[in-house]
């Protein structure tokens, strides 16, 4: 009995220490492609350029449930079948610490289009082909790695 109590408060302050030492922060984002092969993309209110959509993995939260969060907050989107992961970023841009977990979403519903606000300024779906020009470079590397059978780099940026 004190044995597993002690070993739960060693296993803690270990816990505490890495999330001091080496903390990371984890994102995930949806490669979301409908029937026409369009990309869904947005556009927030806080940063340039189209963005596939995603965020932050909360606390307790696993990757496919911060995925369907992010999902249904920035594009009323309800993943219907299991996506496929496609790989995980480095994104050097952000802090040295920072991961995002790339997604590829097929199977999804989208009963109307989500409304605007201040966070997502803009969103829609768009050709792989005609993108829009300030489509962020992460965004393109991803798609092309998917559509276009582009290598798969480590670093979010391509490069």
């Amino acid at each position: 009995m004190i044995a597993r109590i002690y070993e739960r408060f060693v296993r803690r302050l270990f816990h505490f220490y890495w999330r001091m030492t080496r903390g990371m922060t984890l994102g995930v984002q949806g490669l979301v492609i409908d029937g026409d092969g369009r990309i869904f993309l947005i556009k927030h209110s806080y940063v340039n350029g189209w963005h596939l959509p995603g965020g932050g993995v909360e606390p307790g939260e696993t990757l496919l449930e911060a995925l369907a969060r992010e999902l249904r907050e920035e594009g009323n989107i309800e993943v219907t079948a299991p996506p496929v992961l496609h790989s995980m970023f480095h994104n050097r841009s952000v802090s040295q610490r920072d991961h995002i977990a790339v997604f590829i979403v097929r199977s999804f519903r989208q009963d109307r289009p989500p409304q605007r606000n201040y966070e997502i300024i803009d969103h829609g779906f768009f050709p792989a082909d005609a993108l829009p020009p300030d489509t962020t470079a992460g965004a393109r590397a991803r798609i092309a790695e998917v559509l276009h059978g582009k290598p798969v780099t480590q670093l979010w940026s391509g490069g």
